[in-house]
């Protein structure tokens, strides 16, 4: 309390001196000093106080908008993520690998390198800044929610979200960034359309679907009015028999066998369903004019000796090598058949105020086998049962927010 008292009794002698004294200065002297305070402002603090922050961000580093950032390869990094799985507060528990049982640490280890350029590292402060005032919709199924996820756990390496929203079902989700006015939120839909389940006698799922591709699901869409950016994706519900409709018309089936029937693969269902997410979005009367919109494409799953419910498994413990990846893949046709749909809207006739853009991470997870929960997922109820589809947080997900700044920062 003593020295307390004297810090105190010193600091007012010292204002009483400055104020006495600075009456007794000359002009010039005065206004010499007003000007030196004033520049050394400039230098003490790294932003210039009359640049907004969404200014500041202008004078970043940018990125050379010709390298193609989805085309190079895994490199070794000590630094690792921003996060850990016992530091971000927000990690969903079938996500947390470490925390069950992991022993392995190398999967968190490697960085994102584009062959042409440097893809810089995610700054969580600067992307609240750029989003300020906005709203954000992950729109897909379980793997756009590990996409938030991970997005959620970097950001609040800078400021604690509040949890403002849980359906019933724990599928959609809304939180809020109340220093930024900034609003994060999953939508949660298998096939972005209209789809119904066909069921049996028993009113039991069959596991057979209709999906109508001149509707969209109403989960998601009746949303977009008050969306500013949207990351929109789904793929792994394709993966089963879908009867494909537009209207009264039926185009055909995947995976149906079906006589007198239209046998459709994958990546022809996926450029259906595609073109006419993109067409109703780029058409949305209701939404904003400049409404981003941001298609991720397919993340592969790397089950091997067997399928998620015939064994199958992800044990690997390291990244591939761009040649030990098959470009010919299921995954990289799919992958191909959405930016094709994607390109139409961007670059044909269909062309309007709205900005579209692709987080391009097929190849990029082709190569991060090592990157899945594979047993260490915690789920009572599949026991036995490995996930090979989504992946571990913190790991290889990470980087798909280094696009994602990256791909704002283009669109703006």
């Amino acid at each position: 309390m003593k020295s307390s008292s004297i810090f105190r009794e010193s600091s007012d002698k010292t204002e009483r001196w400055i104020v006495t004294n600075m009456a007794r200065l000359s002009p010039f002297v005065l206004s010499s000093l007003c000007i030196t305070i004033f520049f050394t402002g400039f230098f003490v603090f790294h932003q210039n106080p009359f640049i907004s922050d969404r200014n500041f961000l202008t004078l970043h580093p940018q990125i050379d908008p010709k390298c193609d950032l989805f085309k190079g390869h895994w490199v070794p990094d000590k630094r690792g993520s921003l996060y850990t799985n016992s530091s971000c507060s927000t990690l969903p528990d079938s996500k947390n690998c470490i925390k069950h049982g992991r022993l392995d640490r190398d999967f968190l280890f490697w960085r994102w390198k584009p062959d042409g350029c440097d893809l810089p590292r995610f700054n969580p402060k600067e992307f609240l800044n750029m989003v300020r005032g906005k709203k954000m919709s992950f729109i897909g199924d379980s793997v756009a929610r590990n996409h938030m996820e991970s997005l959620l756990c970097l950001l609040s390496m800078e400021e604690t979200p509040k949890d403002i929203y849980k359906d019933g079902e724990d599928r959609n989700r809304i939180w809020y960034f109340p220093n930024h006015d900034f609003t994060l939120s999953t939508s949660w839909t298998k096939f972005l359309v209209e789809e119904h389940e066909r069921v049996d006698g028993n009113k039991t799922g069959t596991g057979l679907f209709d999906i109508d591709i001149s509707k969209m699901d109403e989960g998601w869409f009746k949303g977009l009015p008050n969306t500013d950016i949207a990351i929109v994706s789904a793929a792994h519900w394709f993966f089963r028999p879908i009867f494909i409709h537009r209207g009264d018309e039926t185009l055909g089936c995947i995976y149906c066998n079906e006589p007198n029937m239209t046998q459709l693969s994958p990546d022809q269902g996926f450029k259906l369903v595609y073109s006419s997410v993109f067409k109703h979005i780029n058409e949305c009367q209701n939404c904003k004019s400049d409404l981003e919109t941001i298609m991720r494409t397919i993340s592969p799953a790397h089950f091997e000796n067997g399928t998620w419910d015939t064994g199958g498994s992800c044990r690997r413990t390291s990244p591939f090598g761009v040649h030990q990846i098959d470009l010919q893949s299921n995954e990289m046709k799919i992958r191909t058949s959405q930016i094709e749909q994607l390109e139409v809207i961007t670059k044909g006739d269909h062309k309007g105020k709205k900005k579209f853009g692709v987080l391009d991470v097929t190849r990029v997870m082709l190569m991060r086998p090592d990157g899945h929960p594979n047993s260490h997922w915690g789920n009572k109820w599949m026991k036995g049962y490995n996930d090979c589809v989504h992946w571990c947080l913190p790991g290889p997900i990470d980087a798909w927010n280094d696009f994602l700044m990256a791909i704002l920062r283009r669109l703006r």
